[in-house]
């Protein structure tokens, strides 16, 4: 007689388990519509353009840094959307759609995750309205940009990203660089938060490669995913704990780094974090310095990431969230919507 064990190794530290909706199933229930499919293709192919150098044009990737009320993300896609079209010969806008956070240690970790902001966690809803409101945004001719956090996050918005991220925390892990090599669009990496750009060369070559690596099907069944890799990785400078990396020392040590690993350089510099100091008002000196690097002629410097609200600055989550700031992050700060557009048509002007 075989005695029945109670386990005793295993879980100790879970508290539960939730069933998650599979990609299927939401796909079926928010299906991708044309006006979304052709916003998508065309940036995305735009997007490679402009990193092969075939298109001349400016990458820029700006909004809030991160969603936090759908009505609020619309009001400021479609105030983006009619500065796209305005600045569409010189300029590839697309909108900051982050709605999942990375922590240093705890807090809110975005739409996706909590969108109740109150510690429910409710990921079942979260992807949906992720997913609804990328839908919308796209849907309305305003390509999109994410990072991409949780391996599992693609199999349900792949279809609606112009262009991904990953994080300063998460270039270095190699769960995230297999995830990449099978992500549909291009896919930016971040230098380290320390500043070592080799982390982000390194992800870029892992990230070319075909990778085996457990995942997900659209039906939500655990599989072994098997990727083609992705020729469309390329380096986010974001500063480091030394300061700022965008001058044309930073670029040309960069570039330097790429050629030697045999990729052509193709760099994007994110005004926010260490490039500013985290003080949103400073990203106007990262943006004046490359826009006047790529009016010299340096064309290795093929966009810019700044975060941008409809109102300047950030606010804490209150306990009572209909004391919440309209239009105000409640992550990094950003620039207002005014500073915003100024920051646009200057570099338009430029850019003649």
């Amino acid at each position: 007689m075989t005695a029945t064990l109670t386990p005793t190794t295993e879980n100790l530290n879970v508290t539960g388990f939730q069933p998650l909706a599979t990609p299927r199933s939401m796909k079926a229930e928010l299906p991708n519509t044309p006006e979304a499919q052709q916003t998508v293709q065309a940036s995305r192919q735009a997007i490679k353009n402009i990193l092969d150098g075939t298109d001349p044009r400016l990458l820029i990737i700006i909004g809030p840094c991160s969603i936090h009320d759908e009505a609020q993300a619309l009001e400021y896609a479609g105030r983006l959307l009619e500065l796209r079209r305005r600045y569409a010969d010189r300029l590839e806008i697309i909108m900051r759609v982050y709605p999942d956070k990375p922590r240093t240690t705890v807090g809110w970790r975005g739409y996706l995750n909590d969108p109740h902001m109150d510690g429910q966690n409710d990921f079942n809803l979260g992807l949906h309205k992720t997913r609804e409101l990328m839908l919308k945004i796209n849907s309305l001719g305003l390509p999109l940009a994410t990072e991409l956090l949780d391996p599992f996050v693609p199999q349900y918005i792949d279809d609606q990203l112009a262009w991904g991220a990953i994080g300063a925390r998460t270039t270095e892990s190699q769960t995230h660089r297999a995830m990449v090599s099978g992500v549909s669009a291009p896919v930016g990496f971040k230098n380290g938060t320390g500043g070592s750009v080799k982390l982000a060369v390194d992800a870029i070559l892992s990230a070319r490669k075909p990778h085996t690596f457990l995942g997900i099907t659209d039906d939500g069944q655990a599989a072994v995913v098997s990727t083609r890799g992705n020729a469309y990785g390329h380096i986010i400078l974001r500063g480091g704990t030394a300061g700022p990396n965008y001058g044309y020392e930073h670029v040309e040590k960069a570039s330097e780094m790429l050629t030697a690993s045999g990729v052509t350089p193709a760099l994007i510099v994110d005004c926010s974090h260490h490039n500013s100091g985290y003080v949103h008002d400073k990203q106007l000196d990262a943006w004046h310095d490359v826009i006047f690097q790529r009016v010299g002629g340096d064309t290795r410097l093929k966009g810019l990431m700044v975060e941008s609200n409809l109102n300047a600055g950030k606010q804490s989550i209150p306990a009572d969230l209909s004391e919440l700031q309209y239009g105000v992050s409640v992550t990094d700060a950003c620039v207002g919507w005014d500073t915003t557009a100024d920051m646009l048509a200057w570099a338009y002007e430029r850019l003649a």
